[in-house]
C-alpha cells in the first residue's frame, strides 16, 4: 500500500509537467502570430505613408506646374512674351484604324441614324408590299352599325360578288365588307378606332352601298348625303325615305342567318353621287353608276 501511495505524487507531478509544457508551446505560437501581426502591420503602415508621400509630392508637383502654366499663359496674354517654352500645343496623334475597326466605328456613331433609316425602310416596303398585295375589289359594301352576324358574314359577299362584275378587269369578281361596329358606346367607338374608320369612308368614294342602324342617321345628315329611295321605289313597303328596310324581307334567307338577328332599324342604303373631301364629284358619280346596279339587283332580289 505504501508503494501504490508513493507512485500516486508521483504520476500527479508528471501530468502537472505536461500541462506546464503544452501551455508553454500554445503560449509560444500565440506570441509568434502576434508578432506577425505586428510586423505586418508595420509593413503596412509603412507602405501607406510611402504613398501617401508619393501621392503628395505627385500633387505638389501637379500644382506647381498647372501655376507655372497659368502663369505663362498670363504673360503670353499681357504680350510680355511671344512663345512659351511651358506651354506646347500638343498635335493629335494620329490613330491608324483598320478596315474593321473603321466599320464598327461608323456604326458606333451612327447608329441612331442607321436605325432611323433601317426604320424607314422597313415601313416602306411594308407600305409597299401592302400597296402590291392589296386585294382591288370590284365593288365594297358598309356596315355601320354593331353587327357581327353581318359584318363578318362572308355569306354577304358572295351574295354580293352574285350581282357584281369585274369592274377592275383582273379577271375575277370580289366584294368586300368594311365592318365599322358603330354604337352609342364613345369608349368602345374610340377603342376600336371606328370613328376614324367611318370619317375616311365617308370622305372617299370606296364604297357607297351600305348597311346601317338608324343610330347612324345622327351623323351621316341623311336628306344630305343619301338618296331618295321613295322616288325610285314609291310602292315599296319597306322604303322609308331614304332607307331599305330589311326586316320583312328575305335579306335575312339570303344570307342563312336566323330573321331575328334582323333588328326592326336595320337598313340598306345608298349614297349621294356628292363630292366630298378625298373624292370630288366625277369621281363619286364614277363610283355611284358602278355601284348602282347592284343595289337595285339586291333590293329586286330580297323583296320576291
Amino acid at each position: 500500500m505504501k508503494d501504490n501511495e508513493k507512485d500516486i505524487p508521483q504520476a500527479q507531478e508528471n501530468n502537472d509537467d505536461k500541462v506546464h509544457v503544452s501551455k508553454s508551446v500554445f503560449q509560444t505560437a500565440k506570441d509568434i502570430q502576434q508578432q506577425r501581426l505586428e510586423a505586418m502591420a508595420k509593413q503596412e503602415e509603412e507602405m501607406q505613408r510611402k504613398l501617401a508621400e508619393r501621392e503628395k509630392k505627385r500633387k505638389e508637383a501637379y500644382d506647381r506646374k498647372i501655376l507655372e502654366e497659368k502663369k505663362e499663359l498670363l504673360r503670353l496674354k499681357q504680350g510680355a512674351v511671344e512663345e512659351s517654352e511651358i506651354i506646347h500645343e500638343e498635335a493629335p496623334e494620329e490613330i491608324k484604324l483598320t478596315l474593321w475597326q473603321k466599320i464598327k466605328n461608323f456604326f458606333y456613331h451612327n447608329k441612331w441614324w442607321l436605325w432611323m433609316g433601317v426604320f424607314f425602310v422597313f415601313v416602306a416596303g411594308f407600305l409597299i408590299h401592302d400597296l402590291v398585295t392589296k386585294d382591288n375589289p370590284d365593288i365594297n359594301i358598309m356596315v355601320l352599325t354593331k353587327n357581327d352576324y353581318i359584318g363578318y358574314s362572308q355569306k354577304l359577299e358572295e351574295y354580293t360578288e352574285s350581282f357584281s362584275e369585274d369592274f377592275n378587269d383582273d379577271g375575277e369578281t370580289m366584294a368586300t365588307i368594311m365592318y365599322i361596329p358603330y354604337t352609342e358606346n364613345l369608349q368602345s367607338n374610340y377603342a376600336f378606332g371606328v370613328d376614324t374608320n367611318l370619317s375616311v369612308q365617308l370622305q372617299s368614294a370606296d364604297s357607297m352601298i351600305f348597311i346601317g342602324g338608324d343610330l347612324i342617321t345622327d351623323i351621316i345628315s341623311p336628306e344630305e348625303t343619301l338618296v331618295d329611295l321613295e322616288e325610285l321605289y314609291p310602292d315599296n313597303p319597306n322604303v322609308d325615305g331614304y332607307k331599305f328596310y330589311l326586316k320583312n324581307s328575305a335579306f335575312a334567307e339570303r344570307l342563312g342567318i336566323s330573321e331575328e338577328l334582323i333588328t326592326d332599324d336595320l337598313f340598306l342604303a345608298i349614297r349621294k353621287p356628292i363630292a366630298v373631301m378625298n373624292a370630288d364629284a366625277e369621281e363619286m358619280q364614277a363610283a355611284y353608276d358602278k355601284d348602282f346596279p347592284v343595289f337595285e339587283k339586291i333590293i329586286e332580289d330580297i323583296c320576291k
